[in-house]
C-alpha cells in the first residue's frame, strides 16, 4: 500500500513539473498586438532590413538602413526603376535627401519627392508606420514562441501595408514576431503577389546621429 501511494505521488508530482515547466501559456492576440503597437510607439531610433523573396510587384527590393524617430535614415536601397535594379545610398536629415547611385557623387532631393518612390522615415511615425500597422491587424493567433518572440498570423489593411511598403494594393496574411520581453517588432513576413516581403528590427534605441555626408 505504502508503495502505491509513493508511486502515486511521484507520478503526480512529474505530472506537476511537466506541466509548469512546457511553457506558459500563449498571450490573446489581439492584446498583444495592442501592446506592441504602444511599444512602437515608444521606440527612438532603430536598425532595419527589407528582403524580397521572388518577384513581388514592389519598387524597393531591398533595404538596409537606421531610423530615428525624428525621421531622420540613412542606408541603402535597391529600387526596381523601368524594369531595371538601381542601388542607391541615401541620407535623410529634416527635408533633405543626399542620395547617390553606383557612380558619380551625392546629389539632392527633396522628402516630398523621394516620397513617390520610399520614404523610410515612415516606418517609426506613428500614425503611419509599424505601430499603426500592429493597430490595424485583424483577428491575430498568437501561434508559438520562438527564440524569445511570439509568432502571430494576421491580416492587415493594404492601405496601412502601402504606407510602409509602396506598391501594396490589397491585404496581406502575414506574420509577424513580437518580442517577448519588450513586445517590440523583431520581424515581420509579408507574402505578396509574386513574393514575399520580410521587413526586420535590431538595435532598438541605439544611439544614432544622421548627418549629410558632406559633414562625413
Amino acid at each position: 500500500m505504502l508503495r502505491k501511494l509513493l508511486i502515486v505521488a511521484v507520478l503526480a508530482l512529474a505530472s506537476a513539473c511537466s506541466s509548469s515547466g512546457g511553457g506558459a501559456e500563449l498571450p490573446a492576440g489581439p492584446d498583444l498586438m495592442k501592446k506592441a503597437s504602444e511599444a512602437m510607439k515608444g521606440v527612438k531610433s532603430a536598425g532595419f532590413s527589407i528582403a524580397t523573396e521572388g518577384k513581388p510587384k514592389v519598387p524597393v527590393k531591398k533595404a538596409d538602413g537606421r531610423l530615428t524617430a525624428a525621421g531622420d535614415a540613412d542606408g541603402s536601397l535597391t529600387l526596381e526603376v523601368l524594369g531595371t535594379l538601381q542601388e542607391v545610398s541615401f541620407a535623410l536629415v529634416g527635408d533633405t535627401v543626399h542620395f547617390k547611385g553606383p557612380t558619380g557623387g551625392f546629389q539632392k532631393m527633396t522628402r516630398q519627392q523621394l516620397a513617390q518612390f520610399y520614404d523610410p522615415s515612415v516606418i517609426l511615425e506613428p500614425t503611419k508606420g509599424i505601430a499603426q500597422l500592429l493597430a490595424s491587424a485583424t483577428d491575430p493567433k498568437v501561434e508559438a514562441l520562438e527564440s524569445g518572440a511570439y509568432r502571430v498570423a494576421t491580416t492587415f489593411p493594404a492601405q496601412v501595408v502601402g504606407q510602409i511598403i509602396p506598391g501594396v494594393t490589397q491585404g496581406v496574411n502575414g506574420k509577424v514576431w513580437i518580442e517577448q520581453a519588450t513586445s517590440r517588432l523583431t520581424k515581420a513576413s509579408l507574402p505578396l503577389q509574386g513574393g514575399t516581403v520580410t521587413v526586420s528590427f535590431s538595435d532598438y534605441d541605439a544611439p544614432i546621429t544622421i548627418t549629410p555626408p558632406a559633414a562625413k
